[in-house]
């Protein structure tokens, strides 16, 4: 990271530039005889009483005292990017709220207040998309009292490292004592390489509902009530992909079939205009590394082609390391990072 003019290192940002991304570097104590630096890249969400306050892209947010800052400057709010479809963090945050819709919500102002039993906290999450009308102290207040008359925990939902994504509100949350418990990427991709990959997906089995077998793979659940049939089928069209599991003596996924075993692989999608939404790939722990994951995500891309879709995306946790090497094969990028808070 370049700082310098002429050869001197210069501070060229200043509390007016809080709400943009910023790259400082600052002195750190390394505890040997000469001083040590390092630098930090993020939007600049507060610069008070001497200390600035920065929060990555990851969510984290990163405290630095005024005096330790050796150099820093405004950078541009998103770099650009190599591969995938051409997507505005607004219209990537609309279409994953339409690919999972909770069973109740609710407007305050630009916010979306959201439940569904407790069933993920994606659906029992506020979704702040705008202005909420309020000052944002009144208006978590508001969160909080709507989700405990639900007997839910109280979360929002943010995002992190894109253009427009919310780093100031992040930096609100906390200052409210909201304290932030799950992160995971949103990822991006071109849907034709998908549906491209090598699978033989003559054995998956693609069906409107999720069926009996399906929910019995599906495990995020103890009993499937209404409400998580609700969430599951919301969506413009939705897909449901099974890979039955197999009997006998061969171990091999889809063949001497038992239709009432538990699937050996499923998996969502929700084709919404131009974009085709993955969630619930999942694969029996006796059938992973047998290309069963390949093959549910081709088989559900080539539907969505059908249909007319041309770009694809998905979350992943970012502790989930086999789901992140298994899209990163198949060119999915991460787009920006969303985040759940709760309440304190």
């Amino acid at each position: 990271m370049e700082f310098t003019i002429g050869g001197r290192l210069e501070v060229r940002i200043t509390p007016a530039d809080v709400g943009k991304r910023v790259s400082v570097r600052r002195r750190t104590d390394g505890g040997g005889t000469g001083a040590e630096f390092t630098d930090v890249v993020g939007v600049l969400t507060s610069w008070n009483n001497g200390v600035l306050s920065i929060t990555r892209k990851s969510g984290e947010s990163v405290h630095i005292v005024e005096s330790s800052v050796v150099a820093g400057k405004v950078v541009p709010a998103a770099p650009a990017r190599r591969r995938g479809p051409a997507a505005s963090f607004g219209e990537l945050a609309s279409v994953t709220a339409r690919a999972w819709q909770p069973v109740e919500s609710e407007a305050l102002g630009d916010w979306r207040l959201r439940a569904a039993g407790g069933f993920t906290r994606r659906a029992n999450s506020a979704l702040p998309l705008g202005d909420p009308g309020l000052p944002v102290g009144e208006a978590l207040g508001r969160v909080r009292d709507w989700y405990e008359e639900r007997g839910l925990p109280a979360y929002v939902q943010t995002a992190t490292g894109a253009e427009g994504t919310q780093e100031l509100l992040c930096a609100e949350l906390e200052r409210h004592g909201w304290r932030r418990e799950v992160s995971a990427e949103v990822r991006i991709a071109a849907l034709a390489p998908v549906g491209d990959l090598e699978a033989d997906v003559r054995a998956v089995r693609l069906t409107r509902e999720p069926d009996a077998a399906w929910l019995a793979r599906y495990q995020r659940f103890s009993t499937p009530g209404p409400h998580v049939l609700r969430v599951l089928g919301s969506g413009p069209s939705v897909w449901f992909a099974t890979v039955p599991g197999a009997t006998g003596d061969t171990g091999d996924a889809g063949a001497d079939a038992d239709p009432d075993a538990p699937p050996a692989a499923i998996g969502r999608c929700v084709v919404d205009g131009r974009w085709a939404g993955f969630m619930a790939v999942e694969v029996a722990p006796e059938q992973r590394r047998r290309g069963l994951g390949t093959t549910v995500m081709a088989a559900l891309a080539r539907r969505a082609l059908d249909e007319g879709a041309s770009a694809a995306w998905l979350q992943v946790e970012e502790d989930n390391e086999g789901a992140r090497a298994l899209y990163d094969g198949m060119g999915f990028a991460a787009h920006h990072r969303y985040h759940h808070y709760r309440s304190a």
